[in-house]
């Protein structure tokens, strides 16, 4: 598969959203081997930047290229450093996309999960035209509850997928 333009599909005031590349591996290395990472979403068996690598071009260049969507990097726009990922995943257990982040544990408390969230549901919503979005996450995910709420998320009921109980969420597009 070819690599996918690593294209900016979003932007804020202090943000950009652009497509994961290969280029990528040290930084999804370093995220999807987080602590908060690991017990809210789970072990993708990433040990290396080899296997970042490899998991980028298998697996989110193909959503890029199946579903139109995938996850992305949120990137500062002073400098370009990369503070996290959101996006949207497609899930053969959920009946549309559903909206997933997760920010560097340095980068807490700075208000970019709720304004990288925000662009990611207005670029499904306005440019993607999807009607509904979904989101997944455990009980436990405090923080990601409310932000999931504060962005206007209802809980829907809950789910048990690989032996966890997760609430369901989800947001129509505005009419």
């Amino acid at each position: 598969m070819a690599d996918v333009p690593a294209q900016t599909v979003a932007e804020t005031a202090r943000l950009t959203l652009r497509r994961l590349s290969p280029g990528d591996a040290e930084f999804f290395h370093r995220q999807l081997n987080q602590p908060s990472w690991l017990a809210n979403i789970g072990d993708r068996n990433v040990r290396s930047t080899i296997d970042a690598e490899n998991y980028i071009r298998t697996r989110t260049l193909a959503s890029y290229q199946e579903h139109g969507f995938g996850m992305y990097r949120i990137e500062r726009k002073t400098d370009g450093v990369p503070v996290g990922l959101c996006g949207l995943v497609k899930r053969d257990t959920l009946p549309g996309p559903d909206l997933g982040f997760s920010l560097l544990e340095d980068q807490w408390g700075k208000g970019y999960a709720r304004e990288a969230a925000g662009a990611v549901v207005a670029y499904a919503f306005g440019t993607l035209n999807l009607p509904k979005l979904l989101a997944i996450v455990l009980p436990t995910n405090a923080r990601s509850v409310s932000l999931l709420e504060k962005l206007g998320f209802e809980r829907e009921g809950a789910l048990l997928a690989n032996g966890d109980r997760l609430l369901l969420y989800a947001l129509h597009r505005p009419a």
